[in-house]
């Protein structure tokens, strides 16, 4: 069993265990103590309540949990527990807590002390609500001071808090069913997870407004509560079955799968040269080197670029962090220079402002930069020739508030990291439902410019929101950490595969889903499933969508798109399951041959009706 989980997930370690809680109509799963995807008669109600502990750099603090003891009945269920969430100064903030529930409604409670003074960015309940079927739609407000506010969900992404002050949310599950979402004990507000990829807006404790990191002081208790309750009609209708098998829809258009681009970093230069042959094999177009001044990067990393570029014929793009502390023209021209002298010859130049790669929350102060018409400025004359990108090598978060001039501007990119808030299999298989809105909104923003997307991965590369990602010597799931096992295993496949399909139809140039080497990379190291040196899963699919850069898209719209997505060109279709359950799959068409992705492409029985396993990944030729 320990070899399918390292095959699957790259690691051995397990997901806590989840249990269903049922009281009628209505169901929610327990994990880690916080309830998960809250659904009334099959349709999902919240995704989440949750009460969590955030240090000063927005790393979570888990939650050890004693004392549990819960209760079922025929009409309802309760559990209490006792947790301690420790802070890294030492300090631990110990809660009592207490969930209820029946047919109707759910109740969250949570009362706590800290034994010191305990540091937290924040400390309390955070609710997910749903994004697919609510986005855009009405939904009711309801402030502390009485007052009821009739507004719709946002559909293109809110960079700021699109409610603020919340006593109470209602909005509509589905048809003739409502519910009414109540918070007690802090001041709450809602931001647009999407900014994030996640696929929920959230509404958590303490507005950003307010200092943080702050302190709850020694001895000083305080409470929390959340309730949800629902209304609906008798005859309101369930949702349809999970269990159905998954119909496609292939609709033709005028996008162009995008070339794919592959990242480099100056700390794994010894590595990318062992495995420059990767590169060739998943057909890899563009080379994108990450250069940054401020971390020691010079000419020697710009030497190691155009080494690997001379051997492997990529074009390069320098992804460079522009230090802006001296004048611009000066630090553009030395750049320049150091390029020159590496003997790197670029095909483009993105830049983006140091500071620009740290996140500047809803009502905190913009740090001191230079205007970006003046950065672009600088660049051009420095680079006269290189086609110039901009946008941000964080996340779309900071493009969405920090927006750039697109007409100055040959191309825009940002990345995207599914780890941010939630690290669990689910989550991050769910930022897919944001992404689409990602993309969307881009659009809006920037319409018809070429577009970017990478390097992107599951691990996070680098923290906007504190001071240095998370280590993760221990391999598990966390947030924020700077390395992510799945990345090697098939749920990394699945996930690359994924993204691919869900950005697709946004027309991109390039898109980068992975680094040349290291915990980001194609290739294997000891210790994981694959042999060492050997491509990894995701590195085969990669290779297909490399096959195919520049060739015609077919969309492929899915019945069940939480379960299984996919993209088509050229009578190739491809299909990820993103869940841990075999996914029965409806082909449109008679096929001629069904092969997994990787493991030497081991061909499946040729049937119209094939079933994907557990985050698997196939090519159907049709």
């Amino acid at each position: 069993m320990s070899g399918d989980l390292l095959r699957l997930y790259g690691t051995s370690e397990r997901e806590p265990e989840s249990r269903t809680l049922s009281a009628g109509d209505l169901s929610v799963g327990l994990q880690d103590g916080n309830l998960r995807t809250l659904r009334f008669r099959g349709h999902e109600v919240l995704r989440a309540i949750a009460f969590l502990v955030r240090d000063r750099d927005w790393g979570t603090c888990g939650a050890a949990i004693a004392n549990l003891a819960l209760e079922e009945t025929a009409t309802g269920f309760s559990v209490c527990y006792d947790a301690r969430f420790s802070a890294p100064s030492g300090a631990n903030l110990d809660c009592t807590i207490t969930i209820t529930g029946n047919a109707e409604s759910v109740t969250f409670s949570a009362d706590c002390v800290s034994d010191a003074d305990f540091e937290t960015a924040r400390a309390g309940f955070v609710v997910l609500h749903p994004v697919v079927g609510v986005a855009g739609e009405p939904v009711e407000v309801q402030h502390s001071d009485g007052s009821v506010e009739q507004a719709r969900w946002p559909d293109r992404i809110e960079p700021w808090q699109p409610f603020k002050d919340i006593a109470a949310i209602t909005h509509h599950v589905a048809p003739g069913i409502a519910a009414t979402t109540e918070f007690f004990g802090d001041v709450f507000e809602m931001e647009d997870q999407r900014n994030w990829t996640d696929g929920s807006y959230k509404t958590y404790v303490r507005p950003l407004a307010l200092p943080w990191p702050y302190r709850v002081p020694k001895s000083e208790p305080f409470s929390q509560q959340v309730s949800v309750a629902i209304e609906a009609d008798e005859d309101a209708a369930p949702a349809a079955g999970a269990g159905d098998a998954v119909s496609l829809l292939m609709v033709p258009t005028t996008h162009r799968l995008p070339e794919i681009g592959v990242g480099l970093r100056p700390e794994c230069l010894a590595g990318e040269r062992a495995a420059l042959n990767a590169l060739s094999v998943v057909g890899a177009r563009h080379l994108i080197a990450h250069f940054d001044p401020a971390a020691g990067h010079g000419i020697e990393a710009l030497a190691g670029y155009a080494e690997i570029a001379a051997r492997s014929g990529l074009k390069v793009t320098l992804e460079f962090a522009v230090p802006c502390q001296r004048p611009l023209d000066d630090e553009m021209s030395d750049i320049a220079s150091l390029v020159g002298k590496a003997g790197l010859v670029l095909d483009t130049l993105f830049v983006c402002p140091a500071v620009d790669r740290q996140s500047t929350p809803p009502g905190s102060v913009w740090p001191e930069c230079p205007p970006l018409e003046a950065v672009y400025a600088a660049a051009r004359a420095a680079f006269s020739g290189v086609r110039l990108g901009g946008g941000m090598m964080s996340y779309f978060t900071e493009l969405n508030r920090k927006r750039v001039p697109g007409a100055l501007l040959d191309y825009v990119s940002h990345c995207t990291n599914p780890i941010v808030h939630a690290a669990d299999d689910l989550s991050v298989m769910q930022t897919f439902e944001a992404l689409r809105f990602v993309t969307r909104s881009v659009r809006t923003l920037y319409g018809d410019k070429p577009y970017r997307i990478g390097p992107s991965t599951i691990a996070m590369r680098q923290n906007p929101y504190g001071s240095a990602t998370k280590a993760n010597p221990a391999g598990g799931r966390i947030p924020m950490a700077n390395v992510d096992l799945r990345h090697n295993g098939a749920f990394g496949a699945a996930w690359t595969l994924a993204y691919a399909a869900t950005v697709a139809s946004a027309g991109l140039e390039v898109l980068t889903l992975s680094t040349l080497a290291g915990p980001f990379g194609l290739v294997a190291s000891e210790g994981e499933a694959t042999p060492e040196g050997a491509l990894r899963p995701l590195a085969h699919v990669l290779a297909r969508l490399g096959s195919l850069s520049g060739a015609a898209l077919v969309a492929v719209e899915t019945s069940r798109p939480d379960a299984v997505l996919g993209l088509a060109a050229e009578s190739r279709l491809f299909l990820a399951n993103i869940t841990r359950e075999a996914q029965v799959v409806v082909l449109p068409a008679m096929p001629r041959t069904v092969s997994l992705i990787g493991g030497g492409g081991v061909e499946m029985p040729a049937a119209q009706r094939i079933s994907l396993p557990p985050y698997g990944t196939v090519e159907v030729l049709l």
